[in-house]
């Protein structure tokens, strides 16, 4: 069950309300980011517009579609909102009223290098994923992932598995074992360069995420055949990140530029599309 729409995504959520309720374990949600500009690609073409009157206009389209996504989760699963740090703390509130404060499970820091720019401020150099579980009573959807162990780690012990010697209760030191080591438990924060200018991944399309952001949300928060939704599918990484691991996808998007983007990197996937109201 693969579908591609385009359209408004209000629109199309509406419209999926009934035959999808409960059926989707993933939801990214990568939103416009209140830049007050229209975005275009390499060659000046329009790909979006992301002009508001107000933030309070911004915020009530985005709750519209918060809401309707909730209904769409399944008991174990989760959304993810991609946003930056000049709305995500209005953003992070919006959701705890929507999803309730202890549906809240993490806040992953996704940290990457840029061409520095001249501001007599910090660099700005990360965005913000805000993950909400759509029941905080069942037990999530979840797959550990690892990240390698560091290089003071390996010397000092190697590349196995430690155990924790015990006396009265405390740990006296650590004793190593023959099983390989997975790594360490992956933390919030996630350093994953962008797009380079010559990757074979990257399309043109403005605002595109590396499939590598995706792989993690996507490996960690679902199985294989579970259903993962974009909303806002921009340049369809969520899509070809989620077919070329046998998840099920359905992606939302009114940009003829994202449709066709997404529609090329899904060559060779099997997949329906769908027109719904007037794109715009």
């Amino acid at each position: 069950m693969n579908f591609l729409f385009q359209g408004d995504n209000l629109d199309v959520l509406d419209r999926l309300a009934a035959p999808m309720q409960g059926s989707v374990t993933l939801a990214y949600l990568d939103p416009p980011f209140l830049t007050q500009r229209v975005h275009r690609t390499p060659d000046g073409r329009i790909a979006f517009d992301d002009r508001w009157k107000s933030i309070e206009d911004y915020l009530e389209a985005l709750s519209a579609r918060l809401r309707r996504v909730r209904e769409l989760l399944a008991p174990h699963g989760c959304v993810v909102v991609h946003v930056d740090t000049k709305t995500s703390h209005q953003i992070k509130f919006l959701c705890d009223l929507i999803f309730g404060p202890a549906a809240f499970a993490s806040e992953i820091v996704w940290r990457y290098r840029r061409w520095p720019s001249k501001t007599p401020n910090f660099q700005r150099v990360h965005d913000v994923l805000l993950r909400y579980r759509r029941d905080p009573k069942i037990a999530p959807r979840w797959n550990q992932l690892y990240e390698p162990l560091a290089a003071s780690t390996v010397a000092t012990w190697g590349s196995t598995k430690q155990r924790a010697v015990l006396a009265d209760g405390r740990r006296q030191r650590s004793s190593s074992t023959a099983e390989p080591s997975k790594g360490v438990a992956m933390g919030d924060v996630w350093d994953i360069g962008v797009i380079a200018p010559i990757a074979r991944e990257r399309t043109g399309y403005p605002t595109q995420k590396p499939e590598a952001l995706l792989e993690r949300l996507i490996l960690a928060l679902t199985d294989p055949c579970d259903v993962v939704l974009d909303p806002y599918v921009g340049s369809g990484t969520t899509l070809a990140v989620a077919a070329r691991h046998a998840r099920s996808f359905v992606g939302v998007d009114a940009s003829e530029i994202a449709i066709a983007t997404t529609r090329a990197r899904l060559a060779g996937t099997s997949f329906s599309l769908g027109r719904i109201g007037e794109a715009a």
